[in-house]
C-alpha cells in the first residue's frame, strides 16, 4: 500500500491545535512529528496553509432509501461520491426493517445494495418498525454479531412506519442496556395527520402548508414523551434533526437532570428559516424537509446549544428527490405533490456541502471554534456511534481518513457542479469560505481538487461498537 506524508499543515482535532507532519500508511496513521525524514518511495505533499483535518463522519443518510412511493435520487454511488468531494469519509445510513422481515434481513438486504457501490466507508442504522420477542433477538444478535449497534423509531407518519410509545419504551430498555443508541424521530404523527386532513378539506394544498402543519409544539411534545420514556428504561436516547426550541428546551432540561440524552440538528435549520414559506409558489417545494424549517429565534437557539453542547453532532439528513420529475429517469419526486403537499416527498439534499457551510457560517462568523466544528462533524458522532477511535480523529493508529482544507479559499455552489444526482441544492449561488482540496480514504487518495481518484466498492462496511459519550 502507498504510505504518504502531510507536511507542514495545521492539524486540527476535537482537542489539539498545532502544525505537524502526518505519515499515513497500511491504511493508518502511523506517525505524527515535526520534520519527519522518509525514505524513497514515499509520496510527500505539502499541506502548508492548509488544515489537516479527519474525514467527516456523517450519521444521518438516506441513499437510495425507499420511502413510501418513491426512493430517494442518490444512489450508494452517487451519494458517496459526493459524501468525498464534501470531505465526509464515513457515513451511516439505513436498513428498513419492512412489516414482512427482521431486522437481520434488513441489514442483508442494505448491504447486498451497497457494498459493491460505496465510495467511502458506511455503516447502517435499523430502522425498527415492529416490535415483537423475535424482533428483539434479533437486534441483539445485530449488536453482538453484526456490529450494527443503533435502531431509529419514528414517532411519527402513522400507518408508514410510526412505532408505539410500548414498542419505544422496549426497544429503549434492551438497546440501552446492552450499550446500543435508539435514535428518535420525535412528533407526534397522529396529531400532524390530523392537521395535514384538516388543511386539505379548507383547500390549502400548496407546500407552504407542509409547514403549517409540522407545528415546533408537536416536535417538542414527542422529545418531551420520548425522553420519559427513555428515564423510565434507564436508557440512552438520540435524538434525530432537532429544529425547534421546543424540542430542545426538553433536551436541556433532561440534560441538566443527569440523563443521557443526544442530539443532532442539520445544516439547513442553521442556513434557513421560515420566511422561505412565505408564498404559495411550488418552488418552495425544495424546502420541504421534516421537521420543516423554524423561525429565526429557533436558530438562536440552536447555536446557543451546539456552543454549549446541548446539541453534539451536526448531520446531514440528506434526504435528496429531484425538483424536475423525471430527472435521471427518477419518477413520483417532489412534483407529486403538485397538487397535494401531503404528497411532497420530504427531505433535501445536503451531503457535499456539510462542512464548507458549517465552516462559513459557523468558525468564520465566530460561531464555533475550529476544535468544536471537528468536534460537531466527526468527533462525537464517531463516538456517539460506536466508531471512535478508528474514525473521528487525527491519532496514530486510527485509520487514515484525512481532509485537506483550504480556509482562504472561496467558491459558489451551483448544483450543477456538486455530485449528487439531486438537481438542487439549497445553497445555489451562494459564496462560502473554506474549500476541501484533498481527501484521503485509509490513506488513498481519493478527491484531488475537482479530479476523483476513487472507485465505486472501495468503501468498507465498518462493524460499530457501543456509545463512547459517557
Amino acid at each position: 500500500m502507498n504510505t504518504t506524508l502531510i507536511r507542514n499543515g495545521r492539524v486540527i482535532t476535537a482537542t489539539d491545535d498545532y502544525v505537524a507532519d502526518v505519515l499515513m500508511q497500511d491504511g493508518i496513521i502511523h506517525a505524527i512529528g515535526k520534520n519527519m525524514v522518509v525514505g524513497e518511495g514515499v509520496k510527500v505533499i505539502d499541506a502548508s496553509g492548509l488544515y489537516v483535518l479527519p474525514g467527516g463522519v456523517d450519521t444521518h443518510v438516506h441513499l437510495q432509501n425507499i420511502i413510501g412511493p418513491t426512493v430517494t435520487c442518490d444512489t450508494f454511488a452517487s451519494g458517496t461520491r459526493a459524501a468525498a468531494f464534501g470531505g465526509t469519509t464515513t457515513l451511516v445510513d439505513f436498513a428498513l426493517q419492512t412489516a414482512q422481515d427482521s431486522p437481520l434481513e434488513a441489514i442483508a438486504r442494505a448491504q447486498r445494495l451497497a457494498d459493491s457501490q460505496v465510495n467511502v466507508d458506511y455503516s447502517l442504522h435499523v430502522i425498527v418498525t415492529r416490535v415483537d420477542a423475535q424482533v428483539l433477538a434479533d437486534v441483539r444478535h445485530a449488536m453482538r454479531h453484526e456490529g450494527v449497534t443503533s435502531f431509529k423509531m419514528f414517532m411519527a407518519y402513522p400507518g408508514v412506519m410510526m412505532a408505539d410509545d410500548a414498542a419505544i419504551f422496549q426497544m429503549l430498555r434492551q438497546v440501552g442496556a446492552d450499550g446500543g443508541m435508539v435514535a428518535l424521530h420525535a412528533e407526534n404523527g397522529t396529531v400532524i395527520d390530523l392537521l395535514i386532513k384538516e388543511a386539505l378539506e379548507a383547500g390549502h394544498a400548496s407546500p407552504r402548508y407542509h409547514a403549517l402543519t409540522r407545528p415546533a409544539i408537536l416536535e417538542g411534545e414527542a422529545t418531551h414523551r420520548g425522553i420519559r420514556l427513555a428515564e423510565l428504561a434507564e436508557a440512552q436516547i438520540y435524538f434525530v434533526h432537532v429544529s425547534s426550541n421546543q424540542a430542545l428546551k426538553h433536551i436541556v432540561t433532561a440534560r441538566a437532570e443527569g440523563i443521557p440524552v443526544f442530539a443532532e440538528t442539520c445544516p439547513h435549520y442553521l442556513l434557513f428559516d421560515d420566511s422561505v414559506y412565505h408564498s404559495d409558489e411550488f418552488e418552495i417545494a425544495k424546502y420541504v424537509m421534516t421537521p420543516p424549517l423554524r423561525t429565526p429565534d429557533d436558530q438562536k437557539h440552536l447555536w446557543r446549544a451546539l456552543r454549549y453542547d446541548d446539541l453534539q453532532v451536526i448531520a446531514t439528513d440528506h434526504c435528496p428527490f429531484c425538483m424536475k420529475e423525471g430527472h435521471l429517469g427518477y419518477q413520483r419526486q417532489k412534483m407529486s405533490g403538485l397538487h397535494d403537499f401531503s404528497k411532497i416527498p420530504n427531505g433535501a439534499p445536503g451531503i457535499e456541502t456539510r462542512l464548507t457551510s458549517l465552516f462559513d457560517i459557523g468558525v468564520m462568523q465566530g460561531k464555533l471554534s475550529l476544535n468544536r466544528f471537528v468536534q460537531l462533524t466527526s468527533t462525537t458522532p464517531a463516538k456517539l456511534f460506536g466508531l471512535f477511535p478508528k474514525k473521528g480523529t487525527i491519532a496514530v493508529g486510527s485509520d487514515a481518513d484525512v481532509v485537506l482544507f483550504d480556509p482562504a479559499a472561496t467558491q459558489v455552489i451551483h448544483a450543477e457542479h456538486l455530485h449528487s444526482q439531486c438537481d438542487y441544492t439549497l445553497l445555489e449561488g451562494r459564496t462560502l469560505r473554506g474549500q476541501v482540496k484533498k481527501v484521503f480514504l485509509r490513506g488513498e487518495l481519493i478527491v484531488d481538487g475537482e479530479q476523483w481518484l476513487g472507485r465505486e466498492g472501495m468503501g468498507r462496511f465498518v462493524p460499530r461498537g457501543t456509545v463512547q459519550a459517557f
